[in-house]
Order: C-alpha cells, then sequence, then structure tokens
C-alpha cells in the first residue's frame, strides 16, 4: 500500500504594505524596510510548519519605472535583512505585468497579476501546497480576491494600503487585523 504524502501548508504574502513598508514603487534596496512585527510573524510561521512565499505585483515595470532586475535586487535585499533574524523567504513569485504599462513587452493583461491567481497556483504546484489549509496575508482587496480565487484563506491588513480597503473589506466581510503579526497569530490561534 502507497503511503500517501502529507501536502505542504503556506503563508502567501504580499509584499510592500505587509512584509515591508509601503514606498510606492519600491525599486532600490535602499528602501527596503521590514516591518518589526514582521521577523516575529515569520518566526510563528517557520514553528507551525508554514512555508514562506512572496505574491507580489510589481506593475512599475510594465509602467517604465523601473528594470525587473530592481525586483530581484530588492528581494535579496529582504532575504539579507531576514538573515540577520535566521530567516529567509521560500520563494518570491512577481508580476511584472500591467495593462496599461508603457513598455510593450509588459502591457498585458495576464493570469499572474492579483486578483488572477496565477502566481499562487504556480507555487502551489512548485511547492506541493494544499490551498485549502493556506492562506495570504495581503493589504489591497486585489490580494483578498487573488486568495479566494485560488481556494484559500485570506487576511487584509491595515498597513501599507489597508487603510484605504477598510470600507469595503467591512462590506464584503473580509477578514481585518492590524498588521501581518496579528494576521499570522489569527490563523495559526498562536498567542
Amino acid at each position: 500500500m502507497k503511503k500517501e504524502l502529507k501536502k505542504n501548508k503556506a503563508c502567501f504574502l504580499d509584499r510592500d504594505g505587509v512584509l515591508i513598508e509601503e514606498g510606492n514603487y519600491i525599486s532600490s534596496p535602499s528602501d527596503v524596510s521590514i516591518f518589526h512585527e514582521t521577523i516575529q510573524a515569520l518566526k510563528i510561521l517557520r514553528k507551525n510548519g508554514f512555508k514562506i512565499i512572496v505574491i507580489t505585483n510589481q506593475g512599475g515595470v510594465a509602467k517604465g519605472y523601473y528594470k525587473e532586475k530592481s525586483i530581484l535586487d530588492v528581494h535579496r535585499e529582504i532575504d539579507r535583512q531576514l538573515a540577520t533574524a535566521k530567516l529567509k523567504i521560500d520563494k518570491y513569485y512577481y508580476c511584472p505585468h500591467h495593462p496599461e504599462g508603457t513598455v510593450k513587452k509588459y502591457s498585458i493583461a495576464c493570469r499572474c497579476r492579483k486578483p488572477a491567481p496565477g502566481l499562487i497556483f504556480n507555487a502551489a504546484k512548485d511547492f506541493d501546497i494544499d490551498l485549502s489549509k493556506s492562506f495570504l496575508i495581503g493589504d489591497k482587496i486585489s490580494d483578498i480576491e487573488a486568495a479566494q480565487n485560488a481556494g484559500c484563506s485570506a487576511i487584509l491588513v491595515k498597513t501599507g494600503h489597508g487603510q484605504e480597503h477598510i470600507g469595503e473589506a467591512e462590506t464584503k466581510n473580509i477578514i481585518m487585523t492590524k498588521n501581518i503579526l496579528e494576521a499570522v497569530k489569527l490563523f495559526t490561534n498562536s498567542n
């Protein structure tokens, strides 16, 4: 009898406004400022066996604000800062597209730009993730809709752009918390 392998569970994190402070099209490592609460939140996720995956729209590439290489530089800086706390992101998934972009190569309607669930589905395939046991933390309604479209739970944080979406979140009965740490504690039942 073949033993069934247990699938992984994941916490999908939006990057700007959730994992790091919102900076309006962050494109330089010098702009990276990790929220104070992020470190403790990631430690709780690790302790509870979650994969930690960043899912981020980076339409600034399509709009010509920065090159795709800048996204990778920012991710390396996040990794560097997290390493000081012996933490790491399992993988970053990003969408450089925007349907109203000015750089032709990236100016498309795609299946990876949130609220589309493409990036989440890619991560689920790569890491053998059970989406029903996973959750996403975002600061925009499009983040929450991407999670819902993928079949996983979602929590809206009030950091980043979160304050702008409170009214809509309330009318749609979306779970909201103060920040990434409160969201992680809520989903994992940790104190």
